[in-house]
């Protein structure tokens, strides 16, 4: 198969939690993926994506959030393949990997964008394709009941927020951590995003969807007390006192490869039976 006139390269990146037999697996998708002509190869670490045109990811969500912002810098298209408990990103089940990988080999798929967070805090930067959090610490000398946290979009104020911490969350992110906290399931082609507050001590403070040309801006500023933030679930920092992170929409997304025998209500629908069971 070509891919912009050059051979494509497949790579395979798994949660070897989920895959026992992961070498058996691998190899019998490397073998068919050869007898089409494509090149494929296992992706240990972000220098294994370079020249890699599509990554299948063989686990969870968890499994595709620690390559979805270094897929989405280079370009990469993933494939998701369920191995996991939920399974949101993943477009095909364990039982459909034959035909994932049927759909690979004919080239007969679609794609499809989702958009992802820039996130500005302690003077670095990061990517995010479900969430940016900020709650209170819960252990050691800084631990605090609850938290207070100023949020403005564009400028304005949106509230001052006495709770556990807010979550920002893209369309994607929406049916995770901040569903769990009482938000809105966004439609992944809705161009937004949602702050969840957690555990607010107000009636009024509500989850909030705005748009994603804005810009938001969290500030927490408190002695004697420490906040920890995370991205995409991964905690990216401790901070004491004081913090101001910027979240706005990023340039890059992270682009999947989909079936159009998979609808977003049908999966969200039986993603949820599944969480409440």
């Amino acid at each position: 198969m070509l891919y912009n006139d050059c051979v494509m390269k497949v790579g395979i990146y798994f949660n070897k939690n989920y895959l026992p037999d992961n070498l058996k697996l691998i190899g019998r998708i490397k073998e068919k993926l050869a007898s089409f002509g494509i090149s494929c190869s296992a992706v240990c670490s972000p220098d294994d994506l370079d020249g890699v045109d599509i990554l299948m990811v063989l686990g969870g969500d968890g499994t595709i959030l620690m390559v979805a912002a270094e897929c989405a810098r280079r370009g990469v298209k993933i494939m998701g393949i369920n191995y996991g408990h939920m399974g949101f990103l993943a477009e095909f089940e364990q039982d459909k990997l034959d035909e994932a990988v049927d759909l690979l080999c004919s080239g007969g798929y679609s794609t499809e964008k989702r958009i992802m967070l820039s996130v500005e805090v302690g003077g670095k930067k990061y990517l995010a394709l479900n969430d940016f959090v900020i709650q209170r610490s819960t252990y050691g000398n800084k631990y605090s009941n609850t938290i207070n946290i100023s949020a403005t979009i564009d400028g304005s104020l949106v509230d001052n927020y006495l709770s556990d911490g807010l979550i920002v969350s893209t369309p994607t992110g929406s049916t995770a951590y901040s569903l769990a906290a009482g938000g809105s399931v966004l439609t992944p082609d809705i161009n937004a995003f949602i702050l969840t507050p957690l555990c607010a001590h107000s009636l009024h403070s509500r989850p909030i969807v705005y748009s994603d040309k804005s810009e938001l801006k969290v500030y927490y500023n408190k002695e004697n007390t420490s906040v920890n933030v995370s991205v995409d679930g991964i905690v990216v920092g401790e901070f004491e006192s004081f913090v101001e992170a910027r979240i706005t929409k990023s340039e890059y997304y992270t682009e999947f490869i989909v079936s159009d025998k998979v609808n977003f209500f049908d999966k969200l629908l039986s993603k949820l039976s599944k969480w409440s069971r």
